[in-house]
C-alpha cells in the first residue's frame, strides 16, 4: 500500500507539472496548450500527488516503530 501511494503520487506530480506547463503555453502541441483551466488544474493535481507521496512515506514510518 505504501509503495502504491508513493508511485501514484509521483505520477500525479509529474502529470500535474506537465498539465500546468501546457496550460501556461510553455509546452505546446496539445489541446491543453494555452488553456487557463489546465494552468490552474495542473498545480492542483501536482499538490494532490505531493500529499499522496508524503502520506505514503509517513505511513511507512509509523509501521517501522
Amino acid at each position: 500500500m505504501r509503495k502504491g501511494r508513493v508511485i501514484v503520487g509521483g505520477l500525479l506530480v509529474l502529470a500535474g507539472i506537465v498539465f500546468g506547463l501546457q496550460g501556461l503555453g510553455v509546452l505546446g502541441g496539445s489541446a491543453m496548450s494555452g488553456k487557463t483551466l489546465w494552468a490552474v488544474l495542473g498545480p492542483v493535481i501536482a499538490l494532490v500527488g505531493v500529499v499522496l507521496v508524503a502520506g505514503g512515506l509517513r505511513v511507512g514510518d509509523r509501521h517501522r516503530r
